[in-house]
Order: C-alpha cells, then structure tokens, then sequence
C-alpha cells in the first residue's frame, strides 16, 4: 500500500522566523531529523527573518532566487518548508523550483505513513492524508505530475492524488465509516479495562525520547524502539507487576512533536485517548537533548489541550548517561539511564512511591478464617510486610479509593 523511495532524495530546508517564532531553532533541528527518518540526505538548510509569510511565494524573491540557483547547481531533489503552506504557495514555489515542494506536516504524514503497521493506523494515516490533500489538488502542478513517487507520496499513492474532490470526499466518508468500528471495538475493551480493579499507567513524551525502551525494562516484551522519530504509532498495552502480586497495565502511545498536524490530531483521538483514562501517566523526557524544556512545555500543552493535566505524573528524566548537567523542571521526577541495568528496579521503586501517593493507607487485623483473601487483595492493593506465622496479623498497605470496599470482606 505504501511505497517507498528507491534511492536517497537530495533535500534542501526552509524556514521562515516570524517574530511571533518560538523555538524556531529547534524546529528547525527537528525538521532535519524528520527528514532523515524520512530517508533523505539533507544537503543545506535556509532560514529567513521576515514580518509576515509572503502570501504568493512564502520568501523573499532574493532567497527565492538564492535557493532556485541552489537546486540547479546542486542536484536538489526537493525542498522541504518548515511551515504549514497555503495551496498557492505551494503551486507558486514548484514553479520557481522546478522540484517537489513539501512542507512539515506532510513531511511527518508522510513518516507516519511509512510507519503504521496496525489495519487501523493504516486507516488513521490514509484519512489524515487525504484530509490533508483536498484542498491542495487545484494546480498543484509537480506534486501531481510526479511519477517515481519518494517522500511526501507515501500512503494513497499517486493514483489518488489525481482523484477529484467528490472521490476524495467519498473515500474520506468510507474510511470514517470503517475506523467508527474500530473505535467502537476499542472503546468497548476500554471500558472493560476501566471497569477493571487494575491500576492503569500511561506513557507520554516527546518522540524519541525512549518510551518504548521504558516499556521493555518493565515488562520484557518486544516492544520495537530505535533512535528514530515516531518508532512507535499504534498505542499497545501490557500487564506489569510492580510488587508482588501487584498488577498493573502499561500503555505506550505515539510520541509528541511540536505543530502536530491537526489533521493527524483527529485522526489518532481514539489512539491518544488511551492514555487518558489512566491513573498515572510517566512522563519520558531525554534529557541529553539541549531542548528538552520545550519538548517538555510541548507535551504539557498539548495534555492541557486533551484535558489530562489532573492526571497525577511522574517525569522520567532517561539518557542521563549522555549529559552532565541537568535543570530539571518537571516535578516530581526519577533521573535515570535505560541503558543502566540497574534502572529497573530503582525505577519501579519510584513508581510504588507515586501511587502510594495516590492511593489511601489502610490497617486491617486478618482473622484465620480469612488469611486467604490477602492473595487476592495483594493483586489490587499494596501490602506492607507482615508476620505470615501469626494467627491474626496486622496487615497495612494502601488502597486505591475506589478499591476500599474490598476491605468490608476481612471485617466480622
């Protein structure tokens, strides 16, 4: 279904820092890592300091020149712009380029693209894509002339690119269609889970940060994790135990970007909201990354905009063994090394400490007649240490609220 470049496209950046920019910089060291998870060689990257986008060709006509010349002289595949373009200035920039233009959210649809592997993020991806693409098939000049498909033409293909609006719109309606029964499917294991007594953690955090690294420390599965951009797309949970028989479920999710596209916001709702039915969420924040306070502020806007901020959090501050000066400002927070055996435990120690945090103390005195029980109450309750050989042991721990009426089974 989706294809894929056969040789290494040659790419030039472009970028626009409007004064109303934040952390242009940094968006435009993340545009080059995009771009090389993408698969292309990026050759040379330009910024321009203007007041307003230019509504007809995006630059200045100097810098428009200034790259024309760049790509003549240079091989340049394509250019690939920092921000969201209008379909006009798209057309316009091909035109002047004579190469494929593409900008940063067709460039991250086009990654998830390339990674979906589940039927429903294949769907999730397709929809965003062809959302993102009505608008822009009037004139679009290279980008529908194009033949040896590569970056930016993953997913529906080239044949649909050249599929009028009204076929467009009919495949949209057939996708929502289909991922409404998916959803449904989801929503009813959800709400199983959530009428389950188990505690339920989420990860969250800035792509590439090691979230998926995070979750086969605790839980010894396969979970596929590399040094790449959004390794992971399709939101996957598993069972952990954190202490004794102390059960817990684990979801990993797709990671944050700043300027997510919108279209890729909606589509993935049903993905994203699996972590917002949880009771702990573990923030994963690289730490060796010079920019990790605004990854940080990145995600913490966009759970404001998801409404999880009241979900209580815990800030793993993960690659520590690749910087020596840290300023945390996420609290409270764990500073470890995934790599560094040793993380495990002191990890799962932090995360006990939190949902004791969350959770209500208790003191019950257990009769004979009911030692049993404890087995069972150890599965959704942490339990202090307490002496097996007597009769009648004093047995304390802490209980999730919603939880506490098991207790009323060892009362007489």
């Amino acid at each position: 279904m989706f294809e894929t470049a056969e040789s290494t496209e040659r790419v030039i950046l472009l970028g626009v820092e409007l004064p109303s920019s934040q952390n242009f910089d940094m968006s435009m060291l993340e545009l080059a890592s995009l771009a090389q998870t993408a698969g292309a060689e990026v050759v040379r990257s330009y910024r321009q300091k203007r007041d307003k986008y230019d509504s007809k060709s995006f630059v200045g006509s100097g810098k428009l020149q200034e790259i024309a010349a760049m790509i003549e002289a240079d091989q340049i595949d394509m250019v690939i712009v920092n921000n969201r373009l209008t379909p006009r200035q798209n057309s316009n920039l091909e035109q002047a380029f004579g190469v494929k233009v593409i900008d940063r959210m067709q460039l991250i649809l086009d990654i998830f693209a390339m990674r979906a592997r589940s039927h429903e993020g294949k769907l999730q991806v397709h929809l965003a894509q062809l959302k993102y693409m009505l608008p822009r098939l009037a004139g679009q000049g290279v980008m529908l002339s194009r033949q040896a498909g590569g970056i930016g033409s993953r997913g529906p293909g080239e044949s649909q690119l050249e599929l009028n609006r009204r076929s467009i719109r009919h495949q949209i309606s057939d996708i929502e269609r289909q991922l409404k029964i998916v959803e449904k499917t989801r929503s009813t294991i959800r709400d199983k889970r959530l009428e389950s007594t188990v505690f339920k953690i989420g990860l969250i955090g800035y792509t590439n940060a090691g979230k998926s690294t995070l979750m086969n420390r605790l839980t010894d599965n396969g979970q596929y994790e590399a040094d790449e951009l959004f390794a992971t797309l399709n939101a996957t949970t598993k069972q952990i135990y954190l202490k004794d028989q102390f059960q817990a479920t684990l979801t990993d999710t797709v990671g944050f970007i700043q300027d997510l596209p919108t279209e890729l916001v909606a589509a993935f709702k049903s993905t994203l909201e699996e972590s917002r039915h949880v009771d702990l969420l573990l923030h994963v924040i690289d730490a060796s990354d010079s920019n990790h306070a605004e990854q940080e502020q990145v995600v913490l806007d966009i759970l404001q905009d998801l409404d999880m901020l009241q979900i209580p959090r815990l800030a793993i501050y993960n690659k520590m063994d690749q910087t020596d000066n840290l300023l945390a400002t996420v609290f409270p927070n764990i500073r470890i090394s995934l790599k560094n055996p040793d993380s495990r435990q002191s990890l799962r120690r932090q995360i006990l400490d939190e949902i004791e945090q969350i959770f209500l103390p208790f003191s019950i005195k257990v009769g004979p007649d009911k030692l049993y029980k404890l087995h069972d109450l150890s599965k959704f309750a942490l339990l202090d240490p307490y002496d097996y050989n007597q009769a009648s042991p004093e047995v304390s721990g802490f209980i999730a609220e919603k939880n506490k009426w098991r207790l009323e089974e060892f009362y007489d």
